[in-house]
């Protein structure tokens, strides 16, 4: 099995390719821009490895895209390249249209290009999954879950981005009756996760004693999801999903946000005593513009049809996470040196 996975030098799509190379012995070319948050140091486990490539390439590049698919002969392609911080679309939200919506238009048309003319036996086990997220169907109120016929009603520039991206996959399968399928997946957090988002921020800047920022008063609720329980979900759902389906992925671990700060807080008071107890770090922060109240998965569909399940509840899943970041700062130190965990995604005043 020779998969492409774009994005591969980021949180999840690392997770993907080591789940592929060291769990499942497949052939994986791995495409990536390599910004900010993407670091070919989260693939130490299988640079050497002679069933691993990386070609360095930005997704919006047809040129380059259409090569390295022709080179590689991909049997799959997992498409999960994209800028992902929302906090971060707030203030630049041109990059998160540019990689996420024309990039995915680029990996769609060359795909299409390519899966057309395979022979009829490969072309028919063809499979293009589109990697998405839960935030394109807005805000939950106090009941209910996002299903996969969930209205979409994203509130952020990055949610829109991935949106669109999503209704150009849909439609590919549907105009040119490619074997499309999409996945939306809650909020990831595990190993290998860049040290802006709220989770690996929150362990870090506890060991070096900074303050905890929360946004409002941290009652913003998500469905935390192990990535590399994500990971193998992915794997299953494009080797055995139904083509033109969505499946929803997700935990089943609803948190609040100062709920999630305070369990982190707790472990490192028992794991890293000095400078606790590191709740009294905690700051509430002016919220966030847009910040959706609740997120939570019903993943019924990819459970009942495909067999999947967590393996991670919350409690094991996030006590892993510290220890990793414990015992990995070659991993994370360098990366702090450009990002030192300040605030993201402020507006200025009266700019909303």
């Amino acid at each position: 099995m020779r998969v492409l996975v774009t994005g591969g030098a980021g949180f999840i799509g690392s997770a993907v390719i080591r789940h592929l190379v060291l769990e499942k012995g497949y052939e994986v070319l791995n495409i990536d821009k390599l910004t900010y948050a993407g670091t070919l140091t989260s693939l130490r486990s299988v640079e050497a490895k002679p069933s691993y490539r990386f070609f360095k390439i930005d997704i919006c590049d047809a040129a380059a895209v259409s090569s390295a698919i022709s080179t590689f002969g991909p049997d799959r392609v997992m498409h999960l390249a994209a800028e992902s911080h929302v906090d971060r679309s707030i203030l630049g939200a041109r990059q998160f249209v540019e990689t996420n919506i024309l990039g995915s238009f680029t990996m769609l048309e060359c795909v299409r290009e390519y899966w057309a003319s395979l022979e009829r036996r490969k072309k028919d086990a063809f499979r293009f999954l589109h990697v998405s997220t839960d935030e394109v169907y807005g805000s939950l109120g106090r009941d209910g879950l996002f299903s996969e016929t969930t209205p979409y009603d994203p509130s952020s520039p990055y949610s829109a981005s991935k949106a669109a991206s999503d209704h150009l996959a849909k439609a590919w399968a549907r105009t040119y009756d490619m074997p499309v399928i999409v996945s939306n997946c809650s909020n990831n957090y595990g190993p290998f996760h860049f040290p802006e988002k709220l989770i690996p921020l929150t362990i870090l800047n506890a060991l070096e004693g900074k303050s905890l920022p929360v946004y409002g008063s941290g009652a913003n609720i998500r469905d935390w999801l192990y990535v590399e329980d994500h990971a193998r979900a992915l794997d299953l759902i494009a080797e055995r999903g139904r083509v033109g389906e969505t499946y929803n992925v997700g935990g089943r671990n609803e948190r609040s946000n100062i709920d999630v700060v305070k369990r982190i807080c707790a472990i490192l008071d028992d794991l890293r005593p000095s400078g606790g107890p590191h709740e009294n770090l905690v700051r509430f922060v002016t919220d966030r513009p847009g910040h959706d109240a609740r997120y939570a998965i019903d993943a019924g569909k990819l459970e009942t049809e495909l067999g999947w399940k967590a393996q991670e509840s919350f409690e094991t899943g996030i006590e892993k996470t510290v220890r990793w970041y414990l015992d990995n700062e070659w991993w994370w130190a360098p990366l702090r040196q450009g990002y030192d965990g300040s605030r993201l995604g402020l507006l200025k005043a009266g700019a909303g």
